[in-house]
């Protein structure tokens, strides 16, 4: 027995006379998702279908709720091109749903296919008949618990409600960046944001042990690997920067440790992004929702890197953040009390309308730039992959 499914794509099909290669980015990812499966994957018209054994119905399913570049889907029955067959299908979606709880439904057809013979009205009215005659469930117009949707297309397609999809284009259209991954809330919401946006990912956290633990180390690994399911993979480059931090301790004005360890890091993290070929880097910040994101320390720390920096969290307050990295898996994971190297060495009284001028001259003071590239040098590496089964 095989089970199907319709999916509904996303903005990819505003796109003009290239939309052949966002098609074909989100075919791709699809099928790398489910390359174990054996399943059969097509797109025509606006609309994408999967179809596989029975046995992969939950691989299917958890591919669909990760895909990106897609606004909904649906497991669907599929039948002949006539209001019988459509009629039968209809009814064992309603008895299916009048089982888990449903009480009311409506239909909503569409008819893509105007060769067939009833428009949409009538097939609505006509597959509702058996329905209401065998009062199944009651007709509720306004506000059902079950919306039964049937689709005339090459066949007909039948499908309760669909389930919501991440939206956005496909990943791997967008370019590729580095995210700046921290264990705290909004970094991996922020690359979560690109990635919506086809951005493909690799992220860098910056480790200072013995003063963060193998534990936070853990935590952001963590994190990386939530972000993997959406991204299809995630290298994260783990960068031991307790020597920086230590010449910053020493070196440098305390109420500037923060501002200085920033722009430490912009150095490292850009260069390593020359080295993996992204084109920019990605932050969690969040403008004026911690001391060292005012507008002014901002233009510090984006004055240290050589390659643009995007911060896709830049307008969004902390409750909306929040409720992001509820939605996408990573909150609980965030939450946990192990503290990063920003956290454990930020001062008492910091810095909060730094100039750029003499953060630069704070900077040169410390001399670490050998520091930074001995880092960068030794740093550990390691892959997040999606597949279900590693989960």
């Amino acid at each position: 027995m095989n089970c199907s499914y319709l999916i509904k794509l996303s903005e990819l099909t505003l796109k003009g006379s290239n939309i052949r290669f966002f098609e074909k980015k989100l075919l791709d990812n699809i099928k790398a998702y489910l390359k174990h499966t054996g399943a059969h994957i097509a797109l025509r018209a606006g609309r994408m279908y999967a179809e596989a054994d029975e046995a992969y119905a939950k691989d299917i399913e958890y591919a669909l709720a990760h895909l990106i570049g897609i606004s909904g889907w649906a497991r669907a029955r599929i039948c002949e091109k006539n209001i019988e067959a459509v009629k039968k299908a209809v009814f064992e979606e309603v008895q299916a749903a009048k089982e888990k709880g449903a009480k009311t439904f409506k239909i909503e057809a569409r008819r893509s296919d105007k060769n067939f013979p009833l428009t949409s009205y009538d097939i609505c009215r006509e597959a509702a008949a058996p329905v209401c005659d065998a009062q199944l469930l009651a007709v509720d117009v306004h506000h059902p618990d079950l919306t039964v949707h049937v689709e005339v297309r090459e066949r007909c397609f039948v499908y309760g409600n669909p389930h919501k999809a991440h939206r956005g284009l496909p990943v791997g259209t967008g370019g590729k960046g580095l995210l700046l991954l921290s264990g705290g809330i909004d970094s991996p919401v922020a690359g979560y944001r690109m990635l919506r946006r086809g951005m493909s990912m690799e992220a860098v956290y910056f480790h200072a042990y013995p003063y963060t633990s193998d534990e936070a180390k853990k935590k952001t690994e963590d994190l990386a690997a939530v972000l993997a399911r959406y991204a299809l993979c995630m290298r994260m480059h783990i960068v031991s920067f307790t020597e920086v931090q230590m010449r910053i301790k020493q070196a440098g004005p305390e109420n500037w440790s923060t501002m200085l360890l920033r722009m430490c890091m912009m150095k490292a993290a850009s260069a390593i992004a020359r080295e993996v070929g992204a084109l920019c880097l990605i932050s969690g910040e969040s403008l004026g929702q911690v001391a060292s994101q005012t507008i002014e320390n901002l233009s510090v720390t984006e004055s240290a890197g050589d390659i643009p920096l995007l911060r896709p969290l830049i307008g969004m307050d902390k409750e909306e953040i929040t409720q992001s990295a509820i939605a996408i898996g990573t909150y609980e994971t965030s939450i946990l009390p192990y503290e990063d190297c920003c956290v454990l060495f930020a001062p008492k009284h910091p810095v909060l309308r730094a100039s750029v001028e003499e953060a630069r001259l704070h900077y040169e003071k410390l001399d670490c730039s050998a520091l930074i590239k001995k880092a960068v040098a030794e740093r550990e590496i390691k892959r997040f992959f999606a597949q279900r089964d590693e989960l």
